[in-house]
């Protein structure tokens, strides 16, 4: 009953956390990938470079950029993030973000050229006309949010370094099967390893059903 408790604990911090990394990641990818997408600007292509680069950031290696940060005699130390699970989602944004960024400015590359200057001629507001493009590539945009779910939920290096994998603080179910295979306890990793995997299909077949949805409207 006491590990039944424990598991759900873990689980239920796994989804808060990774609930709330993709949905930062989100309100900070759409946008920007919007704009890299819809704007030219001297410097895009070296962001869109830097963003396409991001996409496939090490874990591990963004674990160790925000631990330094948030090390007691690092630059935001004074905060004391480091350890907790706001340590994590900072982390694990830093993950999504890029993913979320690209794959909408994918999307939106991806859209009739002639759309844009189309509903600006029927006197559509930049806002407007943003939020019409957003519609037309729902299905990719679905695609990125589930790309973003996908890369924080299964993630482990950063957690790890950043959050300590401290029991019923920091403890997620990626640094719990690494902790119970660290000690031996297989039958106890594959379990928490099936219930991670349950959730992520759960999670994306709803979405994925969402966006088929959409694809029918």
């Amino acid at each position: 009953m006491v590990f039944n408790k424990e598991v759900l604990q873990i689980t239920l911090l796994s989804l808060e956390i990774s609930s709330l990394s993709t949905l930062l990641s989100l309100v900070i990818g759409l946008p920007l990938g919007s704009v890299l997408a819809l704007k030219n600007f001297p410097g895009r292509s070296f962001l869109l470079s830097l963003v396409n680069t991001g996409m496939g950031l090490p874990p591990v290696v963004v674990g160790l950029f925000v631990a330094m940060m948030l090390w007691r005699s690092g630059p935001m130390g004074d905060l004391h993030l480091i350890y907790t699970p706001t340590a994590i989602v900072i982390a694990q944004v830093i993950i999504a973000a890029p993913v979320v960024t690209g794959l909408t400015a994918a999307a939106l590359q991806a859209l009739n050229p002639y759309l844009q200057l189309q509903l600006l001629g029927l006197g559509a507001s930049k806002t407007q006309m943003v939020l019409s493009l957003w519609k037309e590539a729902r299905l990719p945009l679905l695609a990125a949010l589930m790309a973003g779910f996908g890369a924080v939920i299964s993630e482990v290096g950063a957690s790890m370094m950043v959050g300590g994998n401290i029991r019923y603080q920091t403890r997620v179910l990626t640094t719990a099967i690494v902790l119970e295979t660290g000690k031996g306890n297989f039958d106890i990793a594959l379990g928490l390893g099936a219930l991670l995997l349950v959730i992520t299909f759960l999670v994306n077949w709803a979405l994925t059903w969402i966006q088929q949805r959409a694809k029918k409207a």
